[in-house]
C-alpha cells in the first residue's frame, strides 16, 4: 500500500509540474501572483484567490481547469476517486509551497506558510 501511495504521489507531483509547464505564458504571472499574496494553494488540490482581482481570478480559473483535467486522468488511471486524488494533490502542493506564500488551512483561512 505504501508503494502504491508513493506512486500516486509521484504521479501527482509530475502532474503539478506538467501543469505548471503547460502554463509557460502564465509562469511569471503565477509566481508574481503568489509573491504578491494574490493566490494560494488549497487542501483540495486547486489554486485559490486570496485577494480578489480580475487578473488573479482569471489565472486561478485557467490553472484549475488544467489541474482538474489532470486529476480526472490520474483518478481513472489509478482507480481512485477525485476526492482521493485532489486530497493527495493538495497535500503535495501545500508541502511544496514556498515560505511566505499563502495556503488555506483546515479552518478555511488563508495563512502564510
Amino acid at each position: 500500500m505504501n508503494n502504491f501511495k508513493n506512486s500516486i504521489l509521484k504521479n501527482i507531483t509530475y502532474a503539478i509540474l506538467v501543469s505548471a509547464m503547460a502554463f509557460s505564458a502564465w509562469a511569471i504571472s503565477l509566481d508574481d501572483a503568489k509573491q504578491q499574496g494574490l493566490v494560494g494553494e488549497m487542501p483540495n488540490g486547486y489554486l485559490g484567490v486570496v485577494v480578489n482581482s480580475a487578473e488573479a481570478q482569471s489565472l486561478v480559473e485557467s490553472i484549475n481547469k488544467k489541474r482538474k483535467s489532470i486529476y480526472i486522468d490520474l483518478a481513472r488511471e489509478n482507480k481512485l476517486t477525485m476526492q482521493q486524488v485532489t486530497a493527495l494533490a493538495g497535500a503535495k502542493a501545500i508541502e511544496k509551497t514556498q515560505s511566505g506564500h499563502f495556503i488555506k488551512n483546515a479552518a478555511g483561512n488563508w495563512v502564510k506558510k
